[in-house]
């Protein structure tokens, strides 16, 4: 689970808050993640993979490893 403000920690440099935003919604509405918002002050939202989502889980992982790898060849 992620906190709005994490994804934007954790995102691409460069990437504006609008293209995140319309990002996640767009993903939400295709069903591969959910998106929690609490009635709090300052307002929270908390995005996770959905059930279908978590069906990607290891293509994620797979991309993870080899963008990991991609850094550590192109810094070495």
């Amino acid at each position: 689970m992620l906190l709005f403000t994490q994804c934007r920690i954790l995102s691409l440099d460069g990437i504006s808050q609008k293209v995140l935003t319309d990002n996640l919604r767009a993903m939400e509405a295709d069903g591969l993640i959910t998106r929690t918002v609490y009635a709090e002050v300052p307002p929270r939202v908390e995005y996770s993979l959905s059930e279908l989502g978590e069906t990607m889980r290891p293509i994620l992982d797979a991309m993870e490893e080899w963008g990991n790898s991609y850094k550590s060849a192109i810094h070495s």
